[in-house]
């Protein structure tokens, strides 16, 4: 993987796009570059929420989830510097881990709704 994010649209949205500060509410599934699943909202049974564009996520999604619009599916290849860079998170992601992630958005919500 290079050094730099890397977006694939599965499937273009047709709804609401996501901007800086937004709720996004989202279902998701996190692989290693072997395909070793580490996280999944799937799995959990619940959506993931998260405000966007504020640093409260790792930077690739900050990054990467920026005009998407709901309905869509997203792909994010995301090297370790935009991940968890050389830190050690849980059982799977090693220091220096590129991520990817397979991203459904189901919701935007801005200040303005």
């Amino acid at each position: 993987m290079a050094g730099e994010l890397e977006i694939v649209d599965l499937e273009t949205g047709s709804g609401k796009s996501v901007v800086k500060g937004a709720l996004i509410i989202t279902h998701y599934t996190g692989t290693l570059e072997d395909g070793t699943v580490f996280d999944s909202s799937h799995q959990r049974g619940q959506p993931f929420q998260c405000v966007i564009g504020t640093g409260r996520v790792i930077k690739g999604w900050d990054l990467g989830l920026m005009g998407m619009q709901v309905g869509g599916r997203r792909r994010l290849f995301v090297p370790a510097h935009l991940g968890y860079g050389e830190r050690q998170v849980g059982a799977h992601i090693r220091p220096g881990s590129n991520l990817i992630f397979e991203i459904e958005l189901l919701e935007v919500r801005t200040r303005d709704d």
